[in-house]
């Protein structure tokens, strides 16, 4: 069974940069595409960013230039590396994996993980 597990959430001043990881198991991240997602209460889930299983890499207009997402195959672990944080980014961010990437456009993933909260204060 796949699964994801997010970790590296938490509280960040704005301006500042955050690291979020991905772990997968029971799978390779050669196999799926995996996204970024996030929600923020009272809104439509948001996909961020996602890396498709060549490694191409996807970004969401609102985060380019400032979010970078990364993997590291032999750990089977995705990151979202997150810099210039604002406060709009306040999110709980989920992790999430499709054998393809044109599903991380419609927020239709196979796979979730259970997310985390990221604060950003002023």
């Amino acid at each position: 069974e796949v699964q994801l597990v997010e970790s590296g959430g938490g509280l960040v001043q704005a301006g500042g940069s955050l690291r979020l990881s991905c772990a997968l198991s029971g799978a390779s991240v050669d196999d799926y595409a995996i996204g970024w997602f996030r929600r923020v209460p009272g809104k439509e889930s948001e996909g961020i960013s996602a890396i498709d299983n060549e490694g191409r890499t996807y970004y969401d207009p609102s985060v380019t230039r400032r979010f970078i997402i990364s993997r590291d195959q032999a750990k089977k672990t995705v990151y979202l590396q997150m810099n210039i944080m604002k406060l709009d980014d306040a999110a709980v961010y989920y992790c999430a994996a499709a054998l393809r990437v044109s599903s991380w456009y419609y927020g239709d993933m196979a796979y979730w993980g259970e997310g985390k909260l990221v604060t950003v204060s002023s």
